[in-house]
Protein backbone atom coordinates (compact mmCIF):
# COMPACT_ATOMS: atom_id res chain seq x y z
CA UNK A 1 0.00 0.00 0.00
CA UNK A 2 1.05 3.36 -0.26
CA UNK A 3 0.25 7.29 -0.17
CA UNK A 4 -0.26 9.56 -3.00
CA UNK A 5 0.99 13.04 -3.59
CA UNK A 6 0.38 15.60 -5.97
CA UNK A 7 2.21 18.88 -5.54
CA UNK A 8 0.68 22.07 -8.46
CA UNK A 9 0.61 19.52 -11.33
CA UNK A 10 -0.31 21.08 -14.48
CA UNK A 11 -1.46 19.00 -18.09
CA UNK A 12 -1.56 20.74 -21.35
CA UNK A 13 -2.46 19.44 -24.39
CA UNK A 14 -0.76 22.03 -26.91
CA UNK A 15 -2.14 25.35 -25.70
CA UNK A 16 -5.01 24.05 -23.80
CA UNK A 17 -4.59 23.65 -20.16
CA UNK A 18 -6.52 20.51 -18.58
CA UNK A 19 -4.97 20.60 -15.21
CA UNK A 20 -4.61 24.59 -13.88
CA UNK A 21 -2.23 23.31 -10.67
CA UNK A 22 -3.71 20.38 -8.72
CA UNK A 23 -2.43 20.01 -5.21
CA UNK A 24 -3.66 16.73 -3.26
CA UNK A 25 -3.11 14.13 -0.54
CA UNK A 26 -4.11 10.87 -0.50
CA UNK A 27 -3.59 9.03 2.77
CA UNK A 28 -2.42 5.14 2.56
CA UNK A 29 -5.11 3.18 2.32
CA UNK A 30 -8.25 5.87 1.51
CA UNK A 31 -10.29 5.13 -1.31
CA UNK A 32 -10.71 8.77 -2.85
CA UNK A 33 -13.61 9.44 -5.54
CA UNK A 34 -13.10 12.00 -8.12
CA UNK A 35 -15.67 13.08 -9.13
CA UNK A 36 -17.22 16.18 -11.79
CA UNK A 37 -18.69 16.93 -15.03
CA UNK A 38 -17.71 15.99 -18.50
CA UNK A 39 -14.62 17.76 -19.29
CA UNK A 40 -13.47 18.85 -16.04
CA UNK A 41 -10.01 16.53 -15.65
CA UNK A 42 -10.66 14.00 -13.78
CA UNK A 43 -9.68 11.18 -16.25
CA UNK A 44 -6.35 13.17 -17.04
CA UNK A 45 -5.69 13.59 -13.37
CA UNK A 46 -6.15 9.78 -13.01
CA UNK A 47 -3.91 9.11 -15.98
CA UNK A 48 -1.19 11.41 -14.99
CA UNK A 49 -0.59 9.56 -12.00
CA UNK A 50 -0.45 6.36 -13.56
CA UNK A 51 2.00 7.71 -16.01
CA UNK A 52 -0.09 7.08 -19.00
CA UNK A 53 -0.01 10.98 -19.44
CA UNK A 54 3.02 12.93 -18.44
CA UNK A 55 2.57 16.17 -16.30
CA UNK A 56 3.16 19.28 -17.82
CA UNK A 57 4.47 20.37 -14.63
CA UNK A 58 4.38 19.42 -10.79
CA UNK A 59 4.81 16.16 -9.17
CA UNK A 60 3.45 13.07 -8.61
CA UNK A 61 4.44 11.00 -5.78
CA UNK A 62 3.43 7.30 -4.46
CA UNK A 63 4.39 5.77 -1.34
CA UNK A 64 7.73 8.12 -0.82
CA UNK A 65 8.91 7.72 -4.33
CA UNK A 66 8.38 10.76 -6.74
CA UNK A 67 7.66 8.87 -9.96
CA UNK A 68 7.52 11.38 -12.85
CA UNK A 69 10.32 9.74 -14.53
CA UNK A 70 8.73 6.13 -14.04
CA UNK A 71 7.31 3.98 -16.31
CA UNK A 72 3.61 3.13 -15.59
CA UNK A 73 4.75 -0.58 -14.85
CA UNK A 74 6.86 0.50 -12.26
CA UNK A 75 4.76 3.14 -10.73
CA UNK A 76 3.11 -0.03 -8.28
CA UNK A 77 -0.43 1.14 -9.43
CA UNK A 78 -3.13 -0.75 -11.81
CA UNK A 79 -5.95 0.70 -13.34
CA UNK A 80 -9.22 -0.77 -14.40
CA UNK A 81 -10.72 1.30 -16.98
CA UNK A 82 -14.30 1.47 -18.49
CA UNK A 83 -13.90 -0.58 -20.90
CA UNK A 84 -13.44 -4.15 -20.08
CA UNK A 85 -10.27 -4.39 -22.53
CA UNK A 86 -10.76 -8.53 -22.22
CA UNK A 87 -8.82 -10.76 -24.46
CA UNK A 88 -11.84 -12.65 -25.98
CA UNK A 89 -10.14 -15.78 -26.76
CA UNK A 90 -8.67 -16.29 -23.54
CA UNK A 91 -10.65 -17.89 -20.75
CA UNK A 92 -11.06 -15.70 -17.74
CA UNK A 93 -8.15 -17.37 -16.06
CA UNK A 94 -6.08 -16.63 -19.04
CA UNK A 95 -6.88 -13.29 -18.79
CA UNK A 96 -5.94 -12.68 -15.12
CA UNK A 97 -2.55 -14.56 -15.33
CA UNK A 98 -1.63 -12.73 -18.76
CA UNK A 99 0.39 -9.96 -17.14
CA UNK A 100 1.76 -12.32 -14.69
CA UNK A 101 3.03 -14.41 -17.56
CA UNK A 102 4.80 -11.81 -19.35
CA UNK A 103 6.54 -10.86 -16.29
CA UNK A 104 7.88 -13.95 -16.05
CA UNK A 105 6.14 -15.32 -12.53
CA UNK A 106 6.30 -18.48 -11.38
CA UNK A 107 3.50 -20.32 -12.44
CA UNK A 108 2.77 -21.44 -8.82
CA UNK A 109 2.18 -17.81 -7.61
CA UNK A 110 0.59 -17.16 -10.49
CA UNK A 111 -2.51 -19.92 -10.09
CA UNK A 112 -1.91 -18.98 -6.36
CA UNK A 113 -2.72 -15.33 -7.04
CA UNK A 114 -5.30 -15.61 -10.02
CA UNK A 115 -7.33 -17.98 -7.55
CA UNK A 116 -7.04 -15.75 -4.47
CA UNK A 117 -8.66 -13.05 -6.71
CA UNK A 118 -11.21 -14.87 -8.08
CA UNK A 119 -12.20 -15.86 -4.62
CA UNK A 120 -12.53 -12.19 -3.49
CA UNK A 121 -14.84 -11.40 -6.50
CA UNK A 122 -16.52 -14.28 -6.00
CA UNK A 123 -15.85 -15.32 -9.97
CA UNK A 124 -14.18 -18.77 -9.52
CA UNK A 125 -16.75 -20.65 -11.40
CA UNK A 126 -16.34 -18.37 -14.17
CA UNK A 127 -12.58 -19.06 -14.27
CA UNK A 128 -13.02 -21.42 -17.65
CA UNK A 129 -15.27 -19.24 -19.15
CA UNK A 130 -14.27 -16.60 -21.97
CA UNK A 131 -15.71 -13.46 -22.07
CA UNK A 132 -18.48 -13.88 -24.43
CA UNK A 133 -19.99 -16.49 -22.11
CA UNK A 134 -20.43 -14.21 -19.30
CA UNK A 135 -22.19 -10.84 -18.47
CA UNK A 136 -20.94 -7.45 -18.22
CA UNK A 137 -20.65 -7.51 -14.31
CA UNK A 138 -18.52 -10.57 -14.60
CA UNK A 139 -16.46 -9.05 -17.06
CA UNK A 140 -15.78 -6.05 -15.12
CA UNK A 141 -14.91 -8.57 -12.20
CA UNK A 142 -11.89 -10.62 -14.28
CA UNK A 143 -10.92 -6.50 -15.52
CA UNK A 144 -10.36 -6.03 -11.77
CA UNK A 145 -9.29 -9.69 -10.73
CA UNK A 146 -6.26 -8.80 -13.56
CA UNK A 147 -5.57 -5.42 -11.81
CA UNK A 148 -5.20 -7.33 -8.36
CA UNK A 149 -3.01 -10.25 -9.45
CA UNK A 150 -0.87 -7.47 -9.82
CA UNK A 151 -0.77 -7.04 -6.09
CA UNK A 152 0.10 -2.89 -6.80
CA UNK A 153 0.27 -0.19 -4.32
CA UNK A 154 -2.56 1.48 -5.90
CA UNK A 155 -5.64 0.69 -7.51
CA UNK A 156 -6.68 3.33 -10.08
CA UNK A 157 -10.67 3.00 -11.44
CA UNK A 158 -11.23 5.20 -14.38
CA UNK A 159 -15.60 5.23 -14.67
CA UNK A 160 -15.11 1.37 -14.17
CA UNK A 161 -19.35 1.08 -13.86
CA UNK A 162 -20.57 3.43 -16.55
CA UNK A 163 -21.15 0.19 -18.87
CA UNK A 164 -23.70 -1.25 -16.58
CA UNK A 165 -27.19 -0.55 -16.42
CA UNK A 166 -28.49 0.80 -13.20
CA UNK A 167 -29.44 -2.62 -11.15
CA UNK A 168 -26.05 -3.79 -11.79
CA UNK A 169 -23.91 -0.33 -11.08
CA UNK A 170 -25.88 -0.77 -7.36
CA UNK A 171 -24.45 -4.05 -7.09
CA UNK A 172 -21.09 -3.61 -8.27
CA UNK A 173 -20.79 -0.33 -5.89
CA UNK A 174 -21.32 -2.83 -2.98
CA UNK A 175 -18.98 -5.21 -4.61
CA UNK A 176 -16.29 -2.34 -4.69
CA UNK A 177 -16.86 -0.90 -1.22
CA UNK A 178 -16.51 -5.07 -0.03
CA UNK A 179 -13.19 -4.99 -2.14
CA UNK A 180 -11.80 -2.03 -0.44
CA UNK A 181 -12.58 -3.36 2.77
CA UNK A 182 -10.87 -6.21 2.77
CA UNK A 183 -7.38 -5.24 0.60
CA UNK A 184 -7.45 -2.06 2.35
CA UNK A 185 -5.45 -0.87 -0.58
CA UNK A 186 -5.23 2.93 -1.38
CA UNK A 187 -7.95 3.20 -4.55
CA UNK A 188 -8.69 6.39 -6.57
CA UNK A 189 -12.01 6.30 -8.64
CA UNK A 190 -13.14 8.13 -11.39
CA UNK A 191 -16.63 9.05 -11.78
CA UNK A 192 -18.89 11.01 -13.22
CA UNK A 193 -21.94 9.87 -10.88
CA UNK A 194 -22.20 12.00 -7.89
CA UNK A 195 -24.56 8.82 -6.18
CA UNK A 196 -21.35 6.43 -7.01
CA UNK A 197 -18.82 9.10 -4.93
CA UNK A 198 -21.20 9.47 -2.29
CA UNK A 199 -21.90 5.86 -1.82
CA UNK A 200 -17.69 4.74 -1.77
CA UNK A 201 -15.84 7.51 -0.88
CA UNK A 202 -13.51 7.95 2.24
CA UNK A 203 -13.25 10.98 1.09
CA UNK A 204 -14.54 12.87 -2.89
CA UNK A 205 -12.49 15.35 -4.58
CA UNK A 206 -15.03 17.52 -6.71
CA UNK A 207 -13.41 19.00 -9.92
CA UNK A 208 -13.77 21.78 -12.32
CA UNK A 209 -12.49 23.14 -14.99
CA UNK A 210 -9.26 21.59 -14.12
CA UNK A 211 -9.09 22.72 -10.25
CA UNK A 212 -10.42 21.26 -7.31
CA UNK A 213 -13.54 22.57 -5.72
CA UNK A 214 -13.45 21.00 -2.60
CA UNK A 215 -12.54 17.93 -1.01
CA UNK A 216 -14.03 16.42 2.05
CA UNK A 217 -16.06 13.41 3.30
CA UNK A 218 -19.38 13.00 1.42
CA UNK A 219 -21.40 14.32 4.24
CA UNK A 220 -18.71 17.35 4.51
CA UNK A 221 -19.91 18.17 1.32
CA UNK A 222 -23.56 17.33 1.66
CA UNK A 223 -23.71 19.07 4.69
CA UNK A 224 -21.09 22.14 3.95
CA UNK A 225 -20.42 22.73 0.11
CA UNK A 226 -17.86 25.25 -0.02
CA UNK A 227 -19.26 26.73 -3.13
CA UNK A 228 -22.16 26.74 -5.84
CA UNK A 229 -20.36 24.55 -7.97
CA UNK A 230 -20.31 22.14 -5.17
CA UNK A 231 -23.37 22.71 -3.76
CA UNK A 232 -25.58 22.16 -7.41
CA UNK A 233 -23.44 19.00 -8.02
CA UNK A 234 -23.34 17.01 -4.86
CA UNK A 235 -26.87 15.91 -3.49
CA UNK A 236 -29.43 14.19 -5.70
CA UNK A 237 -31.57 15.85 -7.17
CA UNK A 238 -29.44 18.73 -6.67
CA UNK A 239 -29.85 21.77 -4.41
CA UNK A 240 -32.36 24.38 -5.73
CA UNK A 241 -30.94 27.68 -6.06
CA UNK A 242 -32.50 31.34 -5.69
CA UNK A 243 -31.73 34.88 -6.43
CA UNK A 244 -31.88 37.19 -3.47
CA UNK A 245 -30.66 40.55 -1.62
CA UNK A 246 -29.77 40.64 1.66
CA UNK A 247 -31.61 42.64 3.89
CA UNK A 248 -30.31 41.61 7.91
CA UNK A 249 -26.84 40.47 8.25
CA UNK A 250 -24.94 39.82 11.32
CA UNK A 251 -22.43 36.66 12.97
CA UNK A 252 -26.00 35.48 14.06
CA UNK A 253 -27.43 34.79 10.71
CA UNK A 254 -29.35 36.54 7.82
CA UNK A 255 -32.72 37.37 6.34
CA UNK A 256 -32.64 37.80 2.89
CA UNK A 257 -35.94 38.91 0.09
CA UNK A 258 -36.21 36.62 -3.10
CA UNK A 259 -37.02 38.05 -6.45
CA UNK A 260 -40.73 37.27 -5.29
CA UNK A 261 -40.39 39.62 -2.68
CA UNK A 262 -40.50 36.90 0.31
CA UNK A 263 -38.16 36.85 3.17
CA UNK A 264 -36.49 33.73 4.42
CA UNK A 265 -34.20 33.56 7.11
CA UNK A 266 -30.92 31.84 7.28
CA UNK A 267 -28.68 30.37 9.47
CA UNK A 268 -25.72 31.41 8.60
CA UNK A 269 -22.43 33.63 9.40
CA UNK A 270 -23.52 36.70 7.62
CA UNK A 271 -21.04 39.32 9.48
CA UNK A 272 -19.22 39.83 6.15
CA UNK A 273 -22.52 40.66 4.60
CA UNK A 274 -23.95 44.34 3.48
CA UNK A 275 -27.70 44.70 3.64
CA UNK A 276 -28.48 44.69 -0.12
CA UNK A 277 -25.81 42.48 -1.39
CA UNK A 278 -26.58 40.07 -3.92
CA UNK A 279 -26.67 36.54 -2.64
CA UNK A 280 -27.97 33.09 -3.74
CA UNK A 281 -30.37 30.87 -1.63
CA UNK A 282 -29.59 27.57 -1.82
CA UNK A 283 -32.18 24.83 -0.12
CA UNK A 284 -32.49 21.03 -0.57
CA UNK A 285 -35.28 19.33 -2.18
CA UNK A 286 -35.62 16.88 0.72
CA UNK A 287 -35.47 20.00 3.25
CA UNK A 288 -38.56 22.07 1.62
CA UNK A 289 -41.85 21.77 3.63
CA UNK A 290 -45.21 22.38 1.98
CA UNK A 291 -47.68 24.41 3.25
CA UNK A 292 -46.72 24.40 7.07
CA UNK A 293 -47.50 28.35 7.98
CA UNK A 294 -43.80 29.41 8.05
CA UNK A 295 -42.07 31.58 6.68
CA UNK A 296 -42.96 30.72 3.02
CA UNK A 297 -42.45 30.95 -0.70
CA UNK A 298 -45.35 30.95 -3.16
CA UNK A 299 -44.59 28.20 -5.93
CA UNK A 300 -46.69 26.87 -8.91
CA UNK A 301 -46.42 23.38 -9.62
CA UNK A 302 -45.38 22.09 -13.09
CA UNK A 303 -45.13 18.88 -12.88
CA UNK A 304 -45.01 15.79 -10.64
CA UNK A 305 -42.83 12.73 -9.98
CA UNK A 306 -45.24 9.96 -7.96
CA UNK A 307 -41.89 7.20 -7.17
CA UNK A 308 -43.96 5.19 -4.54
CA UNK A 309 -42.36 6.18 -1.31
CA UNK A 310 -41.23 9.72 -2.28
CA UNK A 311 -43.18 12.31 -4.57
CA UNK A 312 -40.63 14.64 -6.36
CA UNK A 313 -42.76 17.80 -7.40
CA UNK A 314 -41.05 20.63 -9.87
CA UNK A 315 -42.27 24.16 -9.21
CA UNK A 316 -41.75 27.43 -10.78
CA UNK A 317 -40.78 30.68 -9.03
CA UNK A 318 -39.16 34.09 -10.18
CA UNK A 319 -36.09 33.64 -7.90
CA UNK A 320 -35.24 30.96 -10.01
CA UNK A 321 -33.90 30.27 -13.70
CA UNK A 322 -34.56 26.84 -13.23
CA UNK A 323 -37.31 24.43 -12.04
CA UNK A 324 -37.23 24.33 -8.05
CA UNK A 325 -38.13 20.47 -6.73
CA UNK A 326 -39.56 19.40 -3.74
CA UNK A 327 -39.40 16.37 -1.91
CA UNK A 328 -42.32 14.97 -0.47
CA UNK A 329 -44.02 11.82 0.75
CA UNK A 330 -45.18 9.54 -1.99
CA UNK A 331 -49.03 9.64 -0.67
CA UNK A 332 -48.66 13.25 -0.72
CA UNK A 333 -51.16 14.29 -3.71
CA UNK A 334 -50.54 17.65 -5.80
CA UNK A 335 -51.91 19.31 -8.72
CA UNK A 336 -50.52 20.53 -11.89
CA UNK A 337 -50.92 24.56 -11.87
CA UNK A 338 -52.24 24.53 -7.85
CA UNK A 339 -50.16 27.49 -5.94
CA UNK A 340 -48.40 25.66 -2.73
CA UNK A 341 -46.02 27.51 -0.16
CA UNK A 342 -42.49 26.84 0.42
CA UNK A 343 -40.67 27.03 3.37
CA UNK A 344 -37.59 25.28 5.32
CA UNK A 345 -36.03 25.52 8.67
CA UNK A 346 -33.10 28.24 8.75
CA UNK A 347 -30.53 25.37 9.79
CA UNK A 348 -31.02 24.05 6.42
CA UNK A 349 -30.93 27.00 4.28
CA UNK A 350 -27.03 28.03 2.65
CA UNK A 351 -26.61 31.10 1.29
CA UNK A 352 -23.30 32.31 -1.00
CA UNK A 353 -22.40 35.19 -1.99
CA UNK A 354 -22.04 37.29 -5.27
CA UNK A 355 -18.61 35.30 -6.07
CA UNK A 356 -20.45 32.17 -5.42
CA UNK A 357 -18.64 31.30 -1.73
CA UNK A 358 -20.28 30.25 1.12
CA UNK A 359 -21.21 31.75 3.94
CA UNK A 360 -20.44 29.36 6.93
CA UNK A 361 -23.32 27.89 8.81
CA UNK A 362 -23.80 27.95 12.23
Amino acid sequence: MADVRLIDVKKAFGAVEVLKGVDLEIADGEFVVFVGPSGCGKSTLLRTIAGLEEATTGDVWIGGRRVNALSPSDRGVAMVFQSYALYPHMTAYENMAFGLKLAKTDKGEIDRRVRAAAEALSITDYLDRKPKAMSGGQRQRVAIGRAIVREPQVFLFDEPLSNLDAALRVRMRYEFARLHGELKTTMIYVTHDQVEAMTLADRIVVLNGGRIEQVGAPMALYQHPANLFVAGFIGSPKMNLLKAEIVEASKEGAVVKTAGGERVRAAVDASTAQPGAAVTLGIRPEHIALNDGRDSLSAQVLFVETLGAVTMAHLKHPASDETLTVQTPGERRLTVGETVSLSAAPADVHLFDAEGCAFPRL
